[in-house]
C-alpha cells in the first residue's frame, strides 16, 4: 500500500492527452448557484469585441464549455466563467458566460462572485490602504457592469453589490397561449438579459411549495410559448435579442419589506440556486414600470431553489434606445468552495461530456 508520503511524491496531474491542456479553475457559489472560473487552459478565444469572441467560442471552442458544465466533469445545473480581454477602456476584465446550452448574455451571480475572485487574485489595482470598497468593472457581452466589493487588508470580505446595464420592459400583460394552462399573461423586461416573468398562481403552482419539477415543467412551456408566439428585439444588438427563461413568481410584486419568492428556468431547463441577479434587475425594472417601486426602495428577493436571498433597488433612471430603464443594484455574498484541475485522455470517449435529462 502506498503511503501518504508516496501519494504527495506522485506527478500533480494523472496521466492525460498531453496535447490537451488541464483546465485549471476556481469554483465558488453565490446564494448556493455554481460558477466555475476558468484560470488556465482555455485556447485563446479571438474577435476584436467581446460579442465577437463569444461567437467565436461557441462555433471553435465549445468542447471547453461542454467538458466543464456537463458530465462527468460537471452537471446539468453547473454554470462557468471565461475571462477574456475587453476592448473597452474602462473595463479591468471581459467575461464569456457558459451555462448548459451555450453562451449568456449576462449572469448576476456570477458577477457578485467575479468582484471577489477578481479583487483577491490581482486582476485589478490594490485599493487604497484602509479601503473598505473595491471598484471593478466587468465586461459582460450586455456591457460594462460595476461591481463594488467590500474588503479589509486589501482583500475582499463581506457582500458585493453591482449596478447593472439599463434594464427596460420589453411587453406588459402579454396574452400568451400556453399548451395545458390556456391563455396565461405574461411580462418580459430585460436586466442584462430577457426574461418573461408570471406568477406561478395563474399556472396552478404555489412558487413556495410545488414540487420544482412541476415548476420546471410549468416555466419551460412557458418560454417555448413565448418564444413561438412574440419577437424579442434589444435597441443595441441582435446578439442580445434571445429569451433566456422564464422566472415564476409568487406574485407579490407591490413594494413590501418582506422578501418576495421566485425561481429562475433558463437555457435548457437549467434551475438557479440564487435569487437570479439579471433576474432581479429586470424584475426591479418590472416594478417600476409598474408604479409599484420607487427609486431607491430595497427590496428582497429570496429564492425558492435554496432559500438564498439578494437585495435590489433602483438607483437611477436611464433610457435605452427608445425604452425607458433604470440601473438596478443588486447585492448578495458569494462565497469559494475550491479548485481544480481537469484533463482528457486520449481513450476516453466521453472525453466531452453529456448531459443526463
Amino acid at each position: 500500500m502506498q503511503t501518504t508520503a508516496s501519494l504527495r511524491a506522485m506527478p500533480w496531474l494523472p496521466p492525460h492527452d498531453p496535447g490537451t491542456p488541464a483546465l485549471s479553475v476556481v469554483d465558488m457559489h453565490t446564494g448556493g448557484e455554481p460558477l466555475r472560473i476558468v484560470l488556465a487552459g482555455c485556447p485563446e478565444v479571438a474577435g476584436p469585441t467581446l460579442l465577437e469572441k463569444r461567437r467565436y467560442m461557441r462555433q471553435h471552442l465549445d468542447h471547453v464549455r461542454r467538458r466543464l458544465m456537463y458530465e462527468p466533469r460537471g452537471h446539468r445545473d453547473m454554470y462557468g466563467a471565461v475571462l477574456v480581454q475587453s476592448e473597452l477602456p474602462d473595463a479591468h476584465l471581459g467575461v464569456l458566460f457558459l451555462h448548459n446550452e451555450g453562451y449568456s448574455s449576462m449572469c448576476g451571480h456570477a458577477v457578485l462572485a467575479l468582484g471577489r475572485f477578481a479583487l483577491d487574485f490581482g486582476l485589478v489595482p490594490a485599493p487604497p490602504a484602509g479601503a473598505r470598497e473595491a471598484r471593478v468593472n466587468i465586461h459582460c457581452p450586455c456591457g460594462l457592469v460595476a461591481a463594488f466589493v467590500e474588503c479589509e487588508g486589501g482583500l475582499s470580505r463581506g457582500p458585493v453589490r453591482f449596478h447593472s446595464v439599463p434594464a427596460f420592459v420589453l411587453a406588459t400583460d402579454l396574452l400568451v397561449d400556453v399548451p395545458g394552462h390556456g391563455k396565461v399573461v405574461v411580462d418580459i423586461a430585460y436586466g442584462g438579459a430577457f426574461y418573461a416573468f408570471v406568477s406561478a398562481e395563474k399556472l396552478g403552482l404555489d412558487v413556495g411549495s410545488a414540487k420544482i419539477r412541476d415548476l420546471v415543467d410549468a416555466a419551460s412551456t412557458v418560454t417555448e410559448a413565448v418564444k413561438a408566439q412574440f419577437k424579442i428585439t434589444h435597441p443595441d444588438s441582435e446578439d442580445l435579442a434571445f429569451l433566456y427563461g422564464t422566472i415564476l413568481t409568487d406574485g407579490k410584486d407591490t413594494y413590501s419589506e418582506e422578501p418576495t419568492t421566485n425561481i429562475c428556468v433558463f437555457a435548457d431547463e437549467q434551475v438557479d440556486r440564487s435569487p437570479t441577479g439579471s433576474g432581479v434587475t429586470a424584475r426591479i425594472a418590472l416594478q417600476c414600470h409598474k408604479g409599484l417601486l420607487e427609486l431607491n426602495q430595497t427590496r428582497a428577493f429570496r429564492s425558492r431553489a435554496s432559500g438564498s436571498e439578494f437585495t435590489g433597488k433602483a438607483v437611477r433612471k436611464e433610457k435605452c434606445g427608445d425604452f425607458n430603464a433604470v440601473i438596478v443594484e443588486v447585492s448578495g455574498q458569494a462565497h469559494y468552495t475550491g479548485t481544480a484541475n481537469f484533463i482528457v485522455e486520449d481513450s476516453d470517449p466521453l472525453r466531452d461530456g453529456f448531459l443526463l435529462k
